[in-house]
């Protein structure tokens, strides 16, 4: 089972500690993803000590009007690692950040051009701005990871341009049934599944510290949702996640 986005460098509990509970729960592989440049130089870090951990490197649409938006170069730099897979997470969100939307324009302009530039995957951070991020990523040709789907007006050009879409726990929530009914419409082929930990643990264990291991509460929601197998389904995302970030 793959975990396709979790903040191991957010988590309280050592990196170490997640990752064995991760693997006893059969989670073998796991995205960690910077959000900034010292996030994403943690991130390296934790995927150089980590057997089955690799790092999504960005800089996230919260900081796009701070400086840390002037570091993309250091953000090129760091994503030559070979344990980096992908650019991101990168992006608009006009729910915590509608006053600085130009400048998220501008940052997730740059890293897409940096995506592009290394032929590396974007992962898309989308709340609350379905049409401008489509407009943005129509004319990106790698692949696409639109993470912890929240946006079902996205589906439709997911869906036109074989974006990968990726679930995280709140597609377990009572009143998600919206998401659930936009999983069942995903491809197969282009189907994840992640924690975003350490934040939206999945209904069972709503209340705690998301962590990669309760990436199997997802799993369950979306077979029931798809009517699949649970491990039919797991090794899927599997491949998926494979092609995805080209592990």
């Amino acid at each position: 089972m793959t975990d396709a986005h979790a903040h191991l460098d957010a988590c309280d509990e050592a990196a170490s500690t997640l990752v064995q509970r991760a693997r006893e729960a059969g989670v073998t592989t796991i995205v960690t993803i910077g959000t900034g440049i010292d996030s994403s130089r943690t991130a390296l870090a934790i995927a150089e000590r980590e057997d089955g951990v690799v790092a999504a490197l960005g800089i996230d649409p919260h900081q796009a009007a701070s400086p840390e938006a002037g570091r993309v170069d250091e953000l090129r730099e760091l994503l030559a690692h070979p344990n980096a897979v992908a650019v991101g997470e990168a992006g608009l969100d006009a729910h915590h950040g509608a006053a600085t939307l130009p400048e998220q324009r501008a940052l997730f302009e740059e890293q897409l051009g940096l995506a592009d530039e290394l032929g590396l995957p974007i992962v898309v951070h989308c709340r609350e701005a379905a049409e401008e991020t489509a407009r943005m990523l129509a004319g990106f040709a790698g692949p696409v990871v639109l993470h912890c789907f929240s946006e079902p007006t996205l589906l439709e050009p997911a869906l036109a341009h074989g974006w990968y879409v990726s679930f995280a726990g709140n597609v377990t929530y009572p009143r998600a049934g919206a998401l659930r009914d936009a999983a069942v419409h995903v491809r197969p082929d282009r189907l994840l599944a992640e924690t975003d930990s350490p934040y939206l643990a999945p209904q069972p264990v709503r209340g705690r510290r998301n962590e990669p291991a309760f990436v199997v509460h997802t799993l369950a929601a979306l077979a029931e949702a798809r009517g699949d197998d649970v491990q039919d389904l797991a090794q899927a995302i599997d491949r998926n996640a494979r092609a995805a970030f080209g592990l």
